[in-house]
């Protein structure tokens, strides 16, 4: 028995990192998981390797109606939906003077449109089903995790887009705390500091991915990473899996009662220790 059984979840961006390694966890726990990724085919090898029940989606969130076909998959594979992880992102940095109206917007679409439109699509399957259970007095929690980061909290240099983006997620997850509260539909934010992924290794050629016929350098600069592993007590980053076992946590019953709230997850960062 798994403290999830039965449970439908979406996980954006989770053929690889954080939301790869948060799918993982869902099933493990007994979660039926929709793996979502702009590459289908990296979707589909990780769907492949997790041992429960797993539907794939690939496409890009960013475009219209395409939001609206993920929660689809997951109602025509399960007819329910139960947790939602907006985990997907990447990052376009330059200084606020170098950097293009485009860059700024592209990251705005990623990290707070596309939540707000998978969450707009989600409605019907999670506030009519809690509507009938209000009636009948019964109780039944559903997730959403928004995720943030501490570049939204604290800001970063070279990140005023993504900073912009992290940062309004974080109110678009308070805000609707306060509106389906009344549906019992948990609704919490995790702001993760350094965490492996390919948002943070090396930046380098390899270290590129194709969105929308572009090729987008990812990574930060060698320095760069080894000062930010200097301010973490710990002394290294976090691990994907260790990402995900906080929201694991706001995914479980055991959050029934966390609601509208900001968890950083940084390995005690200095940057990134008050919200």
């Amino acid at each position: 028995m798994g403290v999830l059984d039965g449970k439908v979840a979406i996980v954006t961006g989770s053929a690889r990192g954080i939301g790869k390694a948060t799918a993982e966890l869902l099933s493990e726990h007994g979660a039926n998981v929709v793996i979502n990724d702009l590459d289908t085919d990296a979707a589909q090898e990780t769907a492949d390797a997790i041992a429960g029940e797993t539907a794939v989606h690939g496409g890009d969130l960013t475009q219209s109606g395409v939001p609206d076909a993920l929660v689809q998959t997951a109602i025509d594979a399960w007819g329910r939906l139960d947790i939602i992880v907006n985990n997907a992102g990447y990052t376009l940095d330059a200084p606020i003077h170098k950097m293009s109206d485009d860059w700024f917007q592209k990251m705005l679409d990623i990290h707070v449109t596309v939540p707000f439109r998978v969450i707009r699509a989600a409605a019907p399957h999670l506030r009519e089903p809690a509507k009938a259970e209000r009636d009948r007095g019964e109780e039944v929690f559903r997730k959403i995790i928004n995720i943030s980061s501490i570049s939204g909290t604290m800001g970063n240099a070279g990140q005023a887009n993504y900073s912009a983006g992290k940062a309004a997620v974080v109110g678009l997850t308070k805000t609707l705390a306060k509106e389906w509260g009344q549906f019992k539909v948990n609704t919490n934010a995790v702001a993760f500091g350094y965490i492996e992924t390919r948002l943070t290794a090396s930046k380098d050629e390899s270290n590129q991915v194709d969105i929308g016929g572009e090729k987008v350098q990812l990574g930060i600069p060698d320095q760069l990473r080894g000062v930010a592993a200097m301010l973490i007590p710990f002394g290294r980053a976090g691990t994907p899996q260790e990402a995900a076992g906080p929201v694991f946590f706001l995914c479980s019953p055991w959050s029934d009662y966390v609601h509208g709230q900001l968890l950083n997850v940084t390995g005690g960062q200095f940057t990134g220790m008050t919200s």
